[in-house]
């Protein structure tokens, strides 16, 4: 996108330049547009309406105020690059003794419900059963968990779930190899076993 025709791009510009030629042309045909009809909805001829939706032409600012309030959008909506971070969550890893744990979910805070995706080492001693308020539940990715569920040892492999009161006195832990698993805390859960 150059200030005037025939300007210098700014670095980085053709992206945007397709991004926007391809917006355009992909609003005009959801419209049912010719070329023509939006080109006479924004004053200028269709090949050169066609020449930027091709890219055999710039787009200048200019034109592009006229383009955006013929297909009834804001300049904003039309060259606003694409981003994912609204959608794609990219975790760091926390560790903490024999545990590394992704935090999957995005508020911690406000949702009530902490996803997280952990690793866990086979440990060198049993951890100690704890209690407090709340419900977990886990799925194991790969390897095998040691449950302690009161005076229960439960096992689970890879490929079974687990789901608990944490009112029970309870731990758990790789089992004989390292274990993958996806779990689900309510915010007492994140508290008692997640790194803070």
């Amino acid at each position: 996108m150059t200030q005037k025709e025939g300007g210098s791009a700014a670095p980085g510009s053709s992206d945007l330049d397709a991004l926007v030629r391809g917006r355009i042309r992909s609003l005009r045909l959801a419209r049912g547009w010719t070329l023509d009809s939006l080109a006479r909805r924004c004053d200028m001829s269709a090949s050169t309406l066609s020449r930027i939706e091709t890219g055999g032409r710039r787009v200048a600012l200019d034109q592009l105020v006229p383009i955006a309030r013929a297909l009834d959008i804001s300049l904003d909506q039309l060259v606003e690059p694409i981003g994912d971070e609204d959608v794609v969550i990219r975790p760091e890893g926390h560790s903490s003794g024999d545990t590394i744990t992704w935090l999957l979910s995005r508020d911690r805070a406000d949702a009530g419900t902490v996803v997280a995706k952990m690793r866990l080492e086979p440990p060198a001693a049993w951890p100690e059963p704890r209690v407090h308020s709340g419900h977990e539940w886990f799925t194991v990715l790969s390897g095998s968990i040691r449950l302690t569920l009161g005076e229960r040892i439960v096992y689970v492999a890879a490929g079974e779930a687990a789901e608990f009161s944490t009112m029970t006195p309870h731990a758990f832990c790789a089992h004989g190899e390292t274990t993958e698993i996806l779990t689900i805390f309510d915010r007492d859960g994140q508290r008692a076993h997640l790194p803070q």
